[in-house]
């Protein structure tokens, strides 16, 4: 169920929500399976989210990229809380490379440094860089280029 609206920013002085677009959007979320839809206009921000239902025997183990050894049962729910995990700082969509056929940023074994690009999501056709929070090794990556991706889904492991 979607939540209430929520806004963030600048709120302008005397602006009043208009609670169509809420409902508009709220309906747009239902209809796209979306957790979250921010919209801006004249200087007021308005964001609607769902709380996403936890869903414990519907969850898919990660994806490991190719010469990764698979993730067990086990890792699999504790990958969320390994100290090394990278999330994803928003929803959109992950690509592994600048452009579609390009190399990938980073691969399982690379060293990155902190503020190393390790991937893009692109949310509302913008393309975001993904830095590295920590230097390390590229121990796992768990999601696969083009795919989409949630607020806080661990996207990568460094060590």
């Amino acid at each position: 169920m979607a939540r209430g609206p929520k806004e963030t920013g600048d709120k302008a002085e005397g602006a009043p929500v208009d609670h169509e677009i809420i409902r508009e959007l709220a309906k747009l979320l239902d209809e796209t399976g979306l957790t979250e839809i921010e919209f801006e206009r004249g200087g007021v921000r308005v964001r609607v989210a769902r709380q996403a239902q936890p869903v414990v025997a519907a969850v898919a183990p990660p994806r490991a990229a190719a010469g990764a050894p698979a993730a067990s049962d086990d890792s699999a729910d504790d990958v969320s809380k390994h100290p090394g995990v990278v999330p994803s700082p928003m929803v959109g969509t992950a690509y592994l490379g600048p452009e579609p056929g390009a190399r990938p940023y980073v691969e399982v074994g690379s060293q990155v440094r902190a503020g190393q690009t390790l991937l893009i999501v692109e949310a509302m056709k913008t393309m975001n860089q993904i830095p590295s929070p920590r230097a390390g090794r590229i121990v796992q990556i768990l999601v696969e280029d083009a795919q989409p991706v949630e607020f806080g889904e661990p996207l990568m492991i460094i060590e």
